[in-house]
């Protein structure tokens, strides 16, 4: 007996409202940095800063997501089978 359980999948008002969010948050702390009364370096300091954690961001969502996808049951099905796969593969067997 398996249990295959479906991907979920979100709504485009769910993708829509989170783009939409960030946008929002991303303009905000643009025009918060301009606003702010300092030098120009400082200015950039800030906004590298922004620049990287956004970036950084995405990065970790993107390696929480790839872990949580492994531990599925049928993530590792499908790693086995390509492992199993990679491991039957011979590159010298010519095919005619």
């Amino acid at each position: 007996m398996s249990t295959t359980t479906a991907a979920q999948k979100a709504s485009a008002a769910y993708v829509a409202q989170a783009a939409i969010a960030f946008g929002i948050s991303f303009v905000g702390i643009g025009i918060g940095i301009y606003a702010l009364p300092l030098d120009v370096w400082q200015r950039g300091f800030l906004g590298m800063s922004v620049f990287f954690l956004v970036t950084s961001t995405f990065t970790l969502a993107k390696v929480v997501r790839d872990q949580h996808e492994a531990a599925t049951v049928h993530g590792r099905i499908d790693q086995a089978r390509m492992e199993k796969l990679l491991a039957e593969h011979d590159p010298f067997n010519s095919v005619a």
